[in-house]
């Protein structure tokens, strides 16, 4: 064989589902030419730390698990300055950047669909040195996903984040930040705010906005004001649900390039994955960086 692939899974993802596909996973890759080098992740950072060690040693990395695995090894090929490409096998509890692109959700399905080896160059965010793969956010529920049981993940599914969700209900803090972007500048208080290269977020839909191009090389900014009322958060809640730009509590716009400035350290979050805490950040996307081994039609 002449092709060499690196094959990292997490274990425990999505209930561990990955683990009764493997064999025949491997197999799949064998009959199209790659010899397999397969790594279960033992921790956090493991992802990373292999992506980071083989990428410029194989000719495709497959990662399958969250969108946290998917985070990790996407930054430690960044990290690399490597063009290996990618594939994904969804794993996880919500998979947010495999439902925005389409990918098979049955893992044999998604392996296949990666050995028809058909690029497609999807935009990447850099968060100060960090690198990110489809949100960068801050406020409200952040902290959900990265705080959320593993075991709770997988014996309840998305409802874990919606359980884990509420207890912040009644704990809204607000953040006085002051944006600068190539289009625009504000200042104001926020009680939430992502950046995005997905149709999902959380498992939820149209979150972002309709009509999300991954590869246009500019981000969906939303930012959510604090709300002075039951009334203005049922507005909040609509206006997001529906993707329809229909408040000023809601500002939402597109932009390659970001800086936020706040008086305090804001905690953040990276795809699903703890950011760290930060009173000012850059966020550029990288337009087309990620080269995914995807064959589909409807993200065109």
């Amino acid at each position: 064989m002449g092709k060499r692939l690196l094959f990292i899974f997490n274990p425990k993802a999505g209930k561990g589902k990955i683990k009764t596909h493997l064999l025949n996973i491997i197999d799949i890759f064998n009959k199209n030419g790659y010899e397999v080098i397969a790594h279960a992740t033992q921790a956090s950072r493991d992802a990373y730390e292999k992506a980071l060690q083989y990428a410029d040693q194989v000719d495709l990395i497959v990662c399958s698990g969250g969108d946290g695995t998917l985070d990790e090894v996407v930054t430690g090929i960044m990290e690399k300055g490597s063009d290996v490409p990618v594939g994904y096998i969804p794993a996880g509890s919500t998979n947010d950047f495999a439902n925005s692109l389409f990918m098979p959700k049955q893992p044999i399905k998604a392996a296949l669909n990666i050995m028809q080896e058909e690029l497609y160059n999807c935009d990447i965010g850099r968060f100060n040195r960090q690198t990110f793969a489809y949100v960068a956010a801050f406020g409200l529920f952040t902290d959900v996903s990265y705080q959320t049981d593993q075991n709770l993940k997988n014996i309840l599914g998305h409802a874990a984040y919606l359980l884990e969700g509420v207890k912040r209900l009644f704990d809204i803090k607000s953040y006085h930040i002051r944006l600068k972007t190539d289009e625009l500048v504000d200042e104001d208080d926020y009680i939430y705010g992502m950046v995005t290269n997905s149709r999902s977020v959380g498992g939820f839909k149209n979150l972002t906005g309709k009509n999300v191009d991954m590869n246009d090389g500019l981000f969906e900014v939303t930012l959510v004001k604090m709300p002075k009322n039951p009334l203005e958060l049922q507005e909040i809640i609509s206006a997001m649900t529906s993707a329809v730009d229909n408040t000023d509590l809601v500002h939402s716009f597109k932009s390659g390039y970001l800086e936020i400035d706040c008086d305090e350290e804001i905690p953040w979050t990276l795809d699903g994955e703890y950011g760290g805490e930060h009173r000012h950040v850059e966020i550029e996307n990288r337009h087309k960086a990620l080269h995914l081994y995807l064959k589909s039609t409807k993200y065109d």
